[in-house]
This record gives structure tokens, C-alpha cells and sequence, in this order.
């Protein structure tokens, strides 16, 4: 199902529209400072200002409220101030996709900044399980890292996601799914599809786990990211817990240890080879910080123990890296390790070079792993029919543009 919620994206080389009133920025997304400088900028006195910061926290993530004139314990006259300067505008989504599964993507438009020629766009994905509910959510527009398997590394970098983009898309797929509390008291937002209930989790909230995991390294965005999950995290509002906040890198090693350190949250590795030659073809981040100094900094990593593993991601690709003697190099390598490895059958996308492992390999590779004593469950494939799945995020605009461009060039 795709439910369209905006017009087709402007031509490749169409001029920028001129606006003619800037937007109000909005206020959701943003952290306690930047709270507290949008109420300086409105003439709110400093003595009030944490006061308020906690007010406006409370109603933003812990209420999930889209209007100020919901924010009853401020003076009327403090929420008029508040609409003339800001909104608390989630991403604008173009397209809504559900999967036959029930996996949900969101295609969101962000707005332009600086000397951007269109609006970016980035994916969102929601995939609902019996006792849970994973959000995977994008830290830069497009990447540059150009991962081989990886649909979403043929886009180039835009740049970086703020945090209010970043903690947008959270605020945005609860608001979808009605994952607030009186969702029910409030209302479905416009095109919502709520009604899909047997599709969701059964537990109280809908959304229990994050992973960073959507498109872009977020390392190479580390600031934003972490006070973005700092907000996550915060137990006055959005309150998710650091255990289940899954940040994913191809191996930013310079990096590991310091997001441990600020962000203590888990880790996921992107590992896909035992060999550096390979490696380098499959994850050219190699090239500069190879097997050996990815796993030095995964055995550093603050906190690592039995209760606190890391997550080793292994792309199976048939005829690559999906041999037995690469399941014992595997377990070789990751000795010492307190990990646990998710082999991921490879989720094809148009143009890729390569094909999914046979199932019977998968498993028999699996089976290597699973008697050297690492859990490796099989990831199984969600939302492939609406390329929802590992590594096949790419913005949507970039395919609809190729479409017209070849519908233009075909005539009338």
C-alpha cells in the first residue's frame, strides 16, 4: 500500500521556488539549550527559562502534542508568542509505504537549508513484531561510503541531519502508528492508518527499540546524533532505553570508543567479510581502518561485557563471503569478543551486482556459528516489497525523477 501525501518532486533541473515567508522553525526535535535559546529569542526572562524548558519538554515528548494551544499549564498569552515565532512541525512526508508484513516507510522532505537547490529527503522505516517495535531511523541525506550491497550508498551525500530531523522521524512514526499516551482521546493525524492494530506489537508502547541504521554513517555525524539520542533517552519525555538504542557503523574507528563514552548506547559493527581485500570491495571504509583496528576498538568499546554485546551484521552474499571456511574465519576473528552476529540474507535491489545465499547455505553457515557458542539469528527480510529492507533505503524523489526523465525522453 502507498498512500501519497504530497505532489511528485520537481524536475532535476528545476530553479529553486522563491518563498515568500520563511518558514518558523520548529521546536520539535530540539534539546533543553536549544529549548532555552528559542525561548530567549521570544524575550522569555532567564529566571523563567528552565522552568519553561521543562514544560515545553514534558508536552513535546511526553505528550507528543502538535499545537501549542495544547500546552495548558503556559499562559495564553506565552503560547501566542510561541505560534508567531515556531511550529512543532514533524519531517513532511511525501510518501507512506506498508508492507504486506506490516513494515512501514516513510519518504520525509526536510526543509532547505543554505544554498540547497530542493528540499532533501530521507527514509524512515517502522518494523512491527509481536513483542516489539523497531524503528530505523537516517542520520545523513544519502552516504559516502559506498558500501557495494548497499542500494543506499549509490546516493551521494547531501549532508548532515540536525537533530531536530533526527528526533523528528521519531516523533513522526509515533505520531503514524499512535504511539503516544490518549492517543486515542486525540485522534488519528490525517491519512493515519491506525486501523492496522493486528499489525502492531501488543506490548503498551508500539515503538520500543531505535537503531540507527537508516541511511548514512552516523558517526560521521556524531554531535547531532548523539544529543539526538540523548533526547531519546531522556526518561522526562521520550524515556527510551539506552539498551535498546542500537547505533550501527561500517567502522568509523576513531569514533567507537568516544560514542561509548557520550553516548553509552549499543553497538552494531557492519562487518560483511574476514578478509581485508574483501572487505575493501564490500565496505571501502576498510581501505582506511581495517579489520584489525575495527576490532581493537570493538574489544575497547566503554562498557562491553556478557550483558552489553556488540552486534557483528553479516551480509550473506551468495558465492562472496558465504563459505564455511569464511563462518569459521568469522568465529576466529571475533574471539574474545562478547558478541553476538546477525547474518542478514541480502535484500536485492534494482542494479544490484550481487544475489542472496542459497537458505540452505545460510543455515549451515549459521550452524558454524552457532556451535562456536554466538547467538546468530537470521534476519528475516521485512518490508522487501516496498525496498524497505537492509540496505535498500535511497531516497524515493531520486527514482521518481529517473522516471520522468525517461518518461520525457520517450515523448508524448
Amino acid at each position: 500500500m502507498v498512500l501519497v501525501l504530497d505532489s511528485t518532486p520537481a524536475p532535476e533541473n528545476a530553479a529553486p521556488t522563491a518563498a515568500v515567508t520563511a518558514p518558523r522553525p520548529t521546536l520539535a526535535g530540539l534539546g533543553r539549550e536549544g529549548l532555552a535559546a528559542a525561548l530567549a529569542a521570544i524575550g522569555v526572562p532567564e529566571r523563567q527559562r528552565r522552568m519553561r524548558v521543562g514544560q515545553l519538554w514534558t508536552w513535546l515528548y511526553a505528550h507528543g502534542v502538535t499545537s501549542f494551544d495544547a500546552m495548558t499549564d503556559i499562559s495564553k498569552e506565552l503560547r501566542g508568542r510561541l505560534a508567531a515565532a515556531y511550529s512543532l512541525d514533524r519531517p513532511e512526508i511525501v510518501t507512506e509505504q506498508i508492507s504486506a508484513d506490516g513494515t512501514r516507510k516513510w519518504l520525509l522532505r526536510l526543509p532547505r537549508r543554505g544554498h540547497e537547490a530542493r528540499a532533501p529527503e530521507i527514509e524512515t522505516v517502522y518494523i512491527p513484531e509481536s513483542d516489539r517495535g523497531t524503528l530505523c531511523i537516517s542520520s545523513q541525506v544519502g552516504c559516502t561510503l559506498n558500501c557495494s550491497f548497499c542500494h543506499t550508498g549509490t546516493q551521494r551525500l547531501v549532508r548532515n541531519l540536525e537533530v531536530s530531523e533526527i528526533v523528528g522521524q521519531i516523533l513522526l512514526a509515533r505520531d503514524r502508528i499512535g504511539d503516544w499516551p490518549n492517543f486515542a482521546d486525540r485522534g488519528a493525524p490525517d491519512g493515519a492508518e491506525i486501523k492496522d492494530t493486528h499489525l502492531l506489537p501488543s506490548s503498551e508502547r508500539k515503538i520500543t527499540n531505535i537503531v540507527l541504521m537508516g541511511m548514512g554513517e552516523p558517526l560521521y555525524n556524531f554531535e547531532n546524533v548523539r544529543d539526538a539520542m540523548l533526547v531519546a533517552s531522556d526518561s522526562g519525555g521520550l524515556a527510551f532505553s539506552k539498551r535498546r538504542i542500537t547505533l550501527s557503523t561500517s567502522g568509523v574507528v576513531p569514533n567507537i570508543a568516544r560514542w561509548g563514552e557520550e553516548a553509552d548506547t549499543m553497538l552494531a559493527i557492519s562487518l560483511h567479510a574476514t578478509r581485508d581485500d574483501l572487505r575493501d570491495v564490500l565496505v571501502p571504509i576498510n581501505k582506511k581502518y581495517p579489520i584489525a583496528e575495527l576490532l581493537a576498538a570493538c574489544r575497547a568499546y566503554p562498557g562491553l561485557s556478557n550483558a552489553r554485546r556488540i552486534t557483528f551484521e553479516y551480509v550473506m552474499l551468495k558465492g562472496v563471503n558465504d563459505s564455511l571456511a569464511e563462518a569459521r574465519a568469522l568465529v576466529r576473528l571475533l574471539a574474545g569478543i562478547p558478541a553476538k552476529i546477525n547474518l542478514i540474507p541480502f535484500n536485492p535491489w534494482p542494479g544490484s551486482p550481487y544475489e542472496c545465499s542459497d537458505w540452505e547455505q545460510i543455515e549451515r553457515f549459521a550452524e558454524v556459528v552457532n556451535r562456536a557458542g554466538y547467538a546468530s539469528p537470521v534476519r528475516t527480510p521485512r518490508g522487501r516489497d516496498i525496498l524497505a529492507a537492509c540496505g535498500q533505503l535511497k531516497s524515493e524523489s531520486i527514482k521518481l525523477r529517473a522516471s520522468q526523465r525517461a518518461t520525457a525522453a520517450e515523448g508524448p
